[in-house]
């Protein structure tokens, strides 16, 4: 039986998760036998133990009284859904940091894990005109740390689709965006990301809904996760995942080339750097 706590900072859901292995296999079951009376599948309890989904203290009391485990995870639960991000948000961006491949179509604004400090600023004191300085920067602090899985040089694939949009939408500040674009040229360039341009020129596309986000693991089921404002969902359905894949496939189709699309990534970040930009 799980024993002592879990320790907060030794990243607990991932921790929760092993343990909740050891106990499932102690207990003689497969991953689908422990599901079905949480009325969940088995690849979700694999999320669970894998640590890309979130155990939620209903779950945790259930899981207690099915394993025997004499409260071990409803106690350790709360540990390991605390979150520095919204709640629509926390349990994909948790999900993210142990994504292999990471691929996303951004409709508006440059993906978090591409932003620099400027522009995540700006982007968040249009969000929030009324907020304290403090809280501005401790959003920004939160989303560049995220930033940091692309520190190393190969995992995970980062793949993203860009909106024309996200290219010619500017703030007060020109070089701002320009300084965020040479930022996204620079990680193509260093060949660290994939990134494709979806031109005006390319009409009406799969994804008019709005953003999507898909990530694969090694030891886990795939999710797709999709956000609108303030809102956001994760989906590990087989066929829903299957679906936002062809939709995203249907945009790499419809895209420029990556070298097309550096080309005018940086031709844009040129405009914007002389301030000429319409």
């Amino acid at each position: 039986m799980p024993g002592k706590n879990l320790d907060p900072s030794s990243s607990p859901r991932a921790l929760l998760g092993a343990e909740l292995r050891v106990a499932r296999e102690r207990a003689g079951l497969s991953q689908s036998e422990l599901g079905e009376p949480l009325f969940v599948s088995g690849s979700f309890i694999g999320q669970l133990e894998a640590g890309t989904r979130r155990m939620h203290i209903d779950f945790a009391r259930q899981i207690d009284d099915i394993l025997g485990t004499n409260g071990f995870f409803t106690r350790n639960c709360g540990a390991a859904a605390k979150s520095k991000y919204p709640d629509h948000f926390a349990a994909a961006a948790e999900a993210e940091a142990l994504a292999r491949e990471i691929r996303e179509y951004a409709p508006q604004l440059i993906p978090g894990l591409l932003q620099t400090e400027a522009y995540a600023r700006e982007v968040f004191r249009a969000g929030h005109p009324t907020a304290p300085d403090e809280v501005i920067d401790e959003l920004v602090v939160n989303r560049l740390a995220r930033a940091a899985l692309l520190s190393d040089p190969t995992t995970p694939l980062f793949w993203c689709v860009l909106d024309e949009s996200v290219l010619r939408r500017s703030g007060d500040d020109p070089a701002v965006l320009a300084e965020a674009l040479r930022h996204i040229a620079r990680l193509a360039r260093s060949h660290r990301i994939i990134a494709q341009v979806l031109p005006f020129s390319g009409g009406f596309h799969a994804a008019m809904g709005g953003a999507i986000k898909l990530m694969s693991f090694e030891d886990a089921p795939p999710l797709s996760y999709v956000e609108g404002m303030g809102t956001g969902l994760l989906f590990d359905d087989p066929a829903t995942v299957t679906h936002h894949t062809l939709t995203y496939d249907l945009l790499t189709a419809n895209a420029l080339s990556p070298r097309k699309s550096l080309a005018l990534i940086e031709s844009v970040a040129e405009d914007y750097e002389h301030d000429q930009h319409a």
